[in-house]
């Protein structure tokens, strides 16, 4: 039977340090040579998918957590905030001196003082997924394709990632903000490092949908495979959900198979025990 494989990027995919294990590579292109279709399922945006990751041999992409949807070459769906919308939340990150980048397929636009104000949460995120030298990682480290001096009032914003000075502060972003999708990231609930807004009814399970109907193709013959609470819609979505070895516990309960984790060939075992290769 021929699948359509669902990969997570960041912890899955790719260890947290962006390495790409070359058993990873070997194992999807094994894959796609056996009939079975390949997509990343990933929060990034376009912009963020870098060369090295398609070379792999991919069939398309689902990004910005569910907002686009491409399919060999084709752009299927792409849901973005509105002018109106981006404009709102910009002025309102801006008046409570909170750190933010809008995610565009065109770049990644940081906020002014960015450097500065997500320094702490930049190197919290990586000491949490195990880097050695966090503590003295900058902000470009983190995020080397930044644009710092970019417009901020744009119409083509998959989503915003702000850094919390507190739990409050996405509590309070949720109730102005009800038009939109609230959620957060580098931690769960009150231990969480970012928020994020994006699309409202977006998600990685609703995107799928969205492509499975293009393809003409069938929710039974769906694998997928992810780290982080952001992916447990997906997992639950799929016929077949596989939790890396290094996920958080709820992707862990949500899922048929553990994986090893990314940095021990976590994703070409599964392949193989699923028969995927």
């Amino acid at each position: 039977m021929r699948r359509i494989i669902l990969l997570d990027v960041d912890g899955t995919l790719v260890d947290y340090e962006n390495n790409l294990p070359d058993s990873a590579v070997e194992a999807i292109r094994k894959a796609r040579a056996n009939g079975h279709k390949v997509y990343i399922c990933t929060g990034r945006s376009k912009a963020e998918v870098y060369p090295p990751l398609w070379e792999i041999g991919l069939d398309g992409m689902i990004g910005g957590n569910g907002s686009y949807v491409e399919s060999n070459g084709e752009v299927v769906m792409h849901q973005t905030l509105t002018l109106e919308q981006c404009t709102r939340a910009v002025d309102w990150l801006n008046s409570r001196g909170l750190a933010f980048y809008l995610e565009s397929n065109s770049g990644l636009y940081a906020s002014e003082g960015f450097e500065e104000g997500a320094l702490a949460a930049v190197r919290e995120y990586s000491a949490r997924k195990g880097k050695e030298d966090a503590c003295t990682m900058t902000v470009r480290d983190g995020y080397p394709e930044m644009i710092y001096d970019g417009e901020l009032y744009r119409g083509d914003v998959n989503k915003i990632s702000y850094v919390l000075g507190s739990y409050q502060d996405f509590l309070d972003t949720r109730e102005r903000f009800d038009d939109l999708q609230n959620g957060t990231w580098g931690g769960r609930d009150a231990t969480a490092l970012w928020g994020d807004l994006g699309v409202k009814g977006i998600t990685k399970a609703h995107a799928i949908d969205v492509l499975l109907a293009h393809l003409g193709a069938d929710r039974a013959d769906t694998i997928a495979f992810g780290d982080a609470t952001v992916d447990v819609p997906m997992l639950e979505y799929c016929a077949f959900g596989v939790a890396m070895g290094n996920g958080s516990d709820d992707v862990k309960a949500t899922a048929d198979l553990i994986a090893d984790d990314v940095e021990a060939d976590g994703l070409a075992h599964a392949f193989e025990r699923i028969g995927l290769v």
